[in-house]
């Protein structure tokens, strides 16, 4: 008997370990760390969410569904934490005898809670009493505090991707940068966008790792999407520093590695496969009838180009491969809205934006 006890109690000890351990990776440790409790919690969520906002829905329904899914996520997984460091103390509790299962199940409440309306029997109780007031204060003021935290990270993001609705249209398109930037002879002034741009993929490197729940938050209005917004502005600067002719600058291309470098490390915390050091010439999803009928616009807008349209291809896809594949992966991850070359690349996705016509695809994908 005494043997049973002893294996209760440190099954219940372990229990109460896993949900500290759960916690700390959450919360406190700031990098990208796998919390594999949390991250349960958030798929099992998801399906349930998806019997809602399923494929045959239309977008304004899917979006209005998912839009709830992240914050009911972190609730869920406040509440899966508090249950089980619960039943934890619980059989700790009745592992040290002199109390029933439901009385050790109240004691462990009344203590996690702080409530204080029932007290151990004896002094070993005592102790565990404490240890759970603790630790359920601290479980609470750290869940409260990482609100202020996420929500930081979400207000910082979304404010480049309004601020890039005015010079990339909505849906955001690089192509539409360029010409508009052309327009108003403001060209050079990308350089200024560019730079802004490397920190905004900075910093949603770090804070999206930090606090992986971020990626699944969706903007302000439902035709927005941070994901389609780096997929804009990356592609901007892909078509800037391979077509568009002009002194070499390194400011998109410092920004391109920035944002690659970002989505890439993004693709992996949730286990999408993407190749690190894909080369040159590996296919991407963007065809070569589409990148014409780019440049056609562009040119129709009177911005100057480079010539030699073969290499403005070759250039562009090489800066494109970087970053094709963990862009569309986490447009598809996050259901994102419509977008040029980002979003609209799902296999079951036909639609164009009318505001898109010249984007229409002119054959077969060459990968992504």
């Amino acid at each position: 008997m005494i043997v049973l006890r002893i294996l209760l109690f440190l099954a219940g000890a372990a229990l109460a370990l896993f949900t500290i351990r759960s916690i700390v990776r959450t919360f406190l440790v700031p990098r990208a760390l796998q919390a594999h409790l949390s991250r349960a919690v958030f798929v099992e969520v998801r399906r349930v969410f998806r019997l809602f906002a399923n494929d045959r829905q239309d977008y304004t329904t899917r979006d209005r569904v998912m839009a709830i899914y992240a914050p009911a996520s972190l609730l869920v997984l406040l509440v899966v934490w508090v249950a089980i460091l619960l039943a934890g103390y619980t059989a700790m509790f009745f592992a040290l005898g002199g109390v029933s299962p439901f009385e050790a199940f109240t004691l462990a409440g009344s203590s996690m809670l702080t409530l204080g309306f029932l007290h151990p029997p004896t002094g070993g109780g005592v102790l565990l009493a404490i240890t759970a007031a603790g630790l359920g204060l601290v479980v609470l003021a750290l869940f409260i505090t990482y609100l202020p935290s996420l929500y930081g990270g979400f207000q910082r993001r979304e404010r480049g991707v309004s601020k890039l609705e005015v010079r990339a249209g909505q849906p955001p398109s690089g192509v539409y940068l360029i010409a508009l930037a052309w327009t108003v002879g403001q060209l050079e002034n990308l350089r200024a966008l560019w730079a802004e741009w490397e920190d905004w993929f900075v910093d949603v490197d770090e804070s999206h790792s930090s606090f992986p729940a971020l990626a699944f938050f969706r903007s302000t209005h439902p035709d927005q999407s941070w994901i389609t917004a780096a997929g804009a502005i990356l592609d901007g600067a892909s078509l800037f520093a391979s077509t568009v002719d002009t002194p070499r600058q390194p400011e998109p291309e410092f920004m391109i590695r920035s944002g690659y470098l970002c989505l890439r490390h993004l693709a992996v915390f949730f286990n999408i496969a993407v190749d690190d050091d894909p080369e040159p010439d590996d296919p991407i999803s963007v065809t070569r009838e589409e990148f014409d009928a780019a440049v056609q616009r562009l040119s129709e807008a009177g911005v100057p180009l480079k010539t030699d349209r073969d290499r403005c291809w070759r250039d562009f896809a090489g800066w494109r491969v970087n970053y094709d594949a963990a862009l569309v992966a986490l447009a598809r991850l996050t259901m994102a809205p419509m977008a040029p070359w980002s979003s609209d690349r799902y296999e079951d996705v036909h639609f164009v934006p009318p505001a898109f016509p010249w984007l229409r695809r002119g054959g077969q994908r060459s990968g992504g």
